[in-house]
């Protein structure tokens, strides 16, 4: 594509150069003669407008079965206009066009009819033979080389899914730091506490495998959407619920855990269908990232809401912003690409051709899931991960309170730090799982490879901790525990939709209602282990258990597909 020769300020010429020997345009009468390679030749004038449009199909290759925009086309456009600003604005929408499209795209006329209605003009007599110009990952790549971003749909699914994993961790950790000041007025002992810390676990184990299910039937848009908007009402009422008793709280913490119990599941069906093999690591660490996302948020945020606007402010401005976050949701997303109207053609057959999951289940062949070993493999390793896990998100600021004296204020602050190392450790395992598997070493390899480092490496570091009298050393201990910990996240978290693709949210429902029972009991053991022990114990037991899941892990795992 090229500016014409004679009023380069005012017209683009959209003939690819080889077809096009000699171009002379007078806009003001708007009338041009374009000669092509052939020797036809084509006059604006209103006798000729049929002949000139036979013309441009016969003669240049690459219209197809539509005429391509010329700038006579461009000279009709501009006469018919009646805004003398868009007149001078076109050209200017046509060369943005231009640098968007290429210089000759499928049926490109298109883009010029859409900068010619954007600059307030007619459009064109065949503007119902236009199709959109679809995208491909290879489009991004070449877009990259020349300078430009093409944003690919998919992207958009992962995005909203990294949000709503920020909203739950903000949501469950907010209950963290409101419990030191709810404590003292409503005068609960440290077994109290440990209660009221582990009712969401009550909720949140009742929906993990109803959750897996009622993705896999009815699509991960409705029910991550539910989800979110269900535990964000249930976190808003969390103060009225306080006020009104113990049994009535955790009622609504409860509550709280239905919701969120479904978003594992929801996002495991959603990402299965929407992320090609060889990005299922990278794409899963960044959505998993939300979460550490959240906690870091909610820890950071928390405190200073407190402190300025009382405890119940944290339950009532977190729980909004979900609700805001639903009427996105709803409007945005799709539970698989085949529902999507925003994506192209392109990018839904490379995502459908590079994905297993396609459509939604019927009936679960639930004894086959059960009969197999690395399903089991997965189940286990999941409880003896999430007892560590869950027990640092709920006890570490009253672990930097009781243990290193530290204020809220200053508790809270350094309870953010872990949980960035497992947002940055997250993203960078992920791209180093997905290269590993881009480079011929099996999935079975990088899959036990990563969960044994998320595995050990919290052990070592938290049997440190109880050699370390000094909050930096303490801290320190942390970043390293949890940033190790969330290689995890390409480890066992990653396997669902290895071993079973179809059935990837009752897989994870499965295996992270083994993970809840280990937040329950766990952050329940933990507050009557403090009372009749220490924080070595706490740390102990899940140092037992971390290496329990990596022998089970390496043992039976696979990354291979074992359930059709």
């Amino acid at each position: 594509m090229h500016i014409c020769t004679a009023h380069p300020q005012n017209s683009i010429c959209a003939l690819p150069l080889q077809h096009v020997q000699q171009v002379s345009c007078r806009l003001r009468t708007g009338s041009v003669n374009l000669r092509h390679e052939c020797g036809a030749t084509s006059r604006s004038t209103t006798a000729r407008r049929s002949q000139r449009t036979s013309d441009c199909r016969r003669h240049c290759s690459c219209c197809g079965s539509s005429p391509f925009v010329t700038p006579h086309c461009q000279a009709k456009h501009i006469k018919a206009s009646k805004s003398l600003k868009a007149r001078a604005a076109l050209p200017a929408r046509l060369r943005q066009a231009q640098q968007r499209y290429g210089s000759c795209p499928p049926r490109g006329h298109l883009a010029i009819l859409a900068a010619g209605r954007d600059a307030g003009l007619s459009a064109d007599a065949h503007q119902e033979d236009a199709a959109p110009v679809p995208l491909s990952p290879s489009d991004v790549v070449e877009g990259a080389k020349k300078g430009k971003f093409v944003w690919a749909r998919r992207w958009t699914i992962i995005g909203l899914c990294f949000l709503a994993f920020a909203l739950c961790n903000m949501d469950r950790v907010n209950m963290s730091i409101a419990i030191l000041p709810m404590s003292e007025s409503f005068h609960w002992d440290s077994g109290t506490v440990g209660v009221v810390q582990s009712s969401f676990f009550w909720g949140y184990l009742l929906t993990q495998v109803l959750g897996g299910v009622w993705a896999d039937r009815l699509g991960g848009k409705l029910v991550l959407g539910f989800g979110v908007a269900w535990w964000s009402l249930a976190t808003a009422l969390t103060p009225l619920a306080a006020s009104l008793g113990l049994p009535a709280l955790l009622f609504a913490r409860a509550c709280m855990g239905i919701g969120e119990g479904v978003a594992m599941p929801a996002m495991n069906n959603l990402l299965s269908r929407w992320v090609p093999v060889q990005e299922r690591s990278r794409s899963l660490s960044l959505v998993y990232s939300g979460m550490y996302t959240g906690s870091m948020a909610g820890l950071a945020a928390s405190p200073q809401m407190v402190k300025s606007l009382g405890w119940p402010s944290v339950f009532y401005i977190f729980g909004s912003l979900g609700l805001v976050w639903s009427v996105f949701w709803q409007r945005s997303a799709s539970s698989s690409p085949h529902d999507d109207e925003f994506m192209t053609e392109k990018e839904r057959k490379y995502v459908t051709e590079n994905t297993v999951s396609k459509g939604s289940v019927g009936r679960i062949p639930w004894k086959k899931i059960l009969s197999k070993r690395p399903v089991w493999a997965l189940i286990l390793s999941h409880f003896c991960h999430n007892w560590g896990t869950f027990i640092l998100l709920t006890w570490m600021p009253s672990y930097y309170h009781q243990v290193l004296g530290m204020d809220l204020m200053r508790s809270g602050f350094l309870s953010v730090l872990p949980w960035l190392t497992m947002a940055i450790s997250a993203n960078v395992a992920g791209w180093a799982a997905d290269t590993m598997v881009a480079k011929g070493m099996s999935i079975t390899k990088v899959r036990k490879i990563m969960q044994t480092i998320g595995f050990m490496g919290p052990a070592v570091f938290l049997t440190q901790l109880g050699n370390v009298h000094t909050p930096g050393a303490a801290v320190a201990c942390m970043m390293a525990s949890q940033g190790l910990d969330a290689c995890s996240q390409s480890g066992l978290y990653s396997n669902h939709q290895d071993i079973g693709p179809r059935y990837s949210g009752v897989l994870l429902g499965l295996s992270n209602t083994a993970g809840v029972l280990a937040g329950v009991i766990g952050t329940a053991a933990t507050g009557y282990i403090l009372k009749n022990g220490t924080w070595d114990d706490v740390w102990r037991s899940a140092v037992i258990l971390y290496v329990i899941g990596t022998v089970i892990w390496n043992s039976f795992a696979t990354g291979e597909q074992v359930i059709e």
